[in-house]
């Protein structure tokens, strides 16, 4: 049995993908005969995955376009975001450093992102972390996505054992209250993607770098 298990969020929480992201929705919009919205807006819209991103987009644009040009929106961001999903995208500052402490101390750790796997995997392969996880469930790896518990359960499935104990780290309310519906303790960060201000999401603990991560899972039983 795995003793102890952390499931990371990836965008807001592990990398900082807002510029990538932002870059491909407004090269979505602007094919699509829309303005950009620009960075700080999609950082207020990331955490559903991209279909719901260019949905976002176009909704504050101008309203959603036949279904014939919502897809060929969502084509142009696949096309784009497939090239360029890591031309600016980086780890949050000390990512890295804490993951192999955690690593070293016998956490077994997965992602547990709504973004899809395919995206996912790709990222974390060229930012170097695919090594520190044990599974990366995307939004479209599973029938459900964050806030369903069915997505923290069926993450903790593909670690292949049981785990005695376990947390969610995010930074969203699809984060929070996913791990809530599934019986989870959780950890919010203070720096990544959120309408809500991360101190309210509800989180049992809330930090503001990476350093103070390990000394959040003590306090909450890890």
């Amino acid at each position: 049995m795995i003793q102890k298990a952390i499931l990371f969020d990836l965008d807001g929480t592990l990398v900082d993908t807002a510029p990538d992201l932002a870059a491909a929705t407004d090269y979505a919009l602007q094919r699509a005969g829309r303005p950009a919205i620009g960075l700080q807006a999609v950082r207020q819209l990331v955490g559903d995955g991209a279909r719901a991103l260019v949905e976002k987009g176009l909704t504050v644009t101008g309203g959603i376009p036949s279904p014939e040009a919502f897809e060929a929106a969502m084509a142009d961001f696949f096309d784009y975001y497939a090239v360029h999903l890591a031309d600016t995208s980086r780890p949050f500052p000390g990512v890295a450093t804490c993951l192999a402490a955690l690593a070293e101390q016998g956490y077994v750790m997965a992602v547990c992102t709504n973004k899809s796997e395919g995206f996912s995997r790709t990222l974390l392969d060229r930012l170097g972390l695919t090594a520190f996880f044990a599974a990366i469930v995307g939004g479209d790896s599973l029938p459900v996505r964050k806030p369903d518990p069915g997505h923290i359960h069926g993450t903790l499935n593909r670690l292949g054992e049981p785990a005695a104990w376990a947390v969610m780290v995010g930074d969203s309310s699809n984060d929070i209250n996913a791990a809530k519906a599934a019986g989870l303790p959780s950890i919010a960060v203070s720096f990544g993607y959120t309408q809500i201000p991360a101190a309210e999401l509800g989180a049992d603990r809330l930090i503001d770098r990476y350093a103070d991560l390990p000394a959040a899972l003590t306090a909450l039983g890890g």
